[in-house]
């Protein structure tokens, strides 16, 4: 049976959002809704937290009991601090501590609230069957933003196509369907990790639904997807109430 850890990284430091990670999303912090995703997926063998917060591991140790949460050191903090280095902290705080090592390593962005459980077995079960060194979960591109339809601007704002002459293609289906990485799931093998790699050669690509492919950067995007959550809160309760 393979050893899967999962992994949410939930840094301090944010300079778009203000402690995006901690700060109050729909009645609960932001890196509380993937953390309970995760503690639903049934492919994840242990959980870890891994963070320079204090407010974050206070906060998790009195509600998730499942969880390890590891203090992050700042070298392994910063903007630019790419994500093996908090993966391989990780990895060794629980061969140091628990003398447990892994199969598989997934990283679950806080950033993507709207993850749910099923996306996250799916991810896995798709990097484990495909026999792939990394599997992630991707969204269509709308076609607003399909690259045959960019466009520089020139002299006198006359419009030059980027990549490729629309030739007239004006609607979806007139497009070749083009997927990116949504940042809310990436399961990768330990041989990948290893080569200090998080994303390795031969990738994969679990489809996730645009309504749950936010991912918050900037103010906009956190006002947008709290927005959505207590929208969705709301039916949910109007459902429940016409229900009973």
């Amino acid at each position: 049976m393979n050893r899967v850890i999962g992994i949410i990284p939930a840094r301090k430091g944010s300079k778009r959002v203000h402690d995006k990670n901690f700060r109050d999303f729909a009645g609960k912090p932001l890196f509380s809704w993937v953390m309970e995703a995760a503690l639903q997926a049934s492919t994840l063998s242990d959980i870890a937290l891994s963070t320079d917060h204090k407010g974050i591991i206070d906060f998790a140790t009195l509600h998730y009991d499942k969880v390890i949460c590891i203090e992050r050191p700042e070298k392994f903090s910063m903007d630019d601090s790419p994500a093996i280095d908090y993966v391989n902290h990780t990895l060794g705080h629980f061969l140091e501590k628990y003398k447990k090592s892994f199969d598989v390593v997934v990283i679950l962005q806080p950033s993507s609230p709207f993850t749910l459980a099923e996306d996250i077995d799916n991810t896995v079960n798709l990097l484990l069957k495909s026999g792939a060194e990394t599997a992630v979960t991707v969204v269509r591109l709308d076609h607003m933003v399909h690259p045959v339809k960019m466009k520089t601007m020139g002299d006198q704002n006359r419009l030059h196509s980027f990549l490729e002459e629309e030739n007239g293609r004006m609607s979806a289906e007139e497009l070749p369907e083009i997927y990116v990485r949504n940042c809310s799931v990436y399961a990768t093998r330990m041989e990948t990790i290893r080569k200090n790699q998080v994303i390795g050669a031969d990738c994969r690509g679990y489809i996730m639904p645009r309504e749950r492919s936010l991912d918050i950067n900037e103010m906009i995007d956190f006002d947008f997807a709290e927005y959505m959550a207590l929208k969705k809160k709301t039916s949910n309760k109007i459902e429940d109430a016409s229900s009973s």
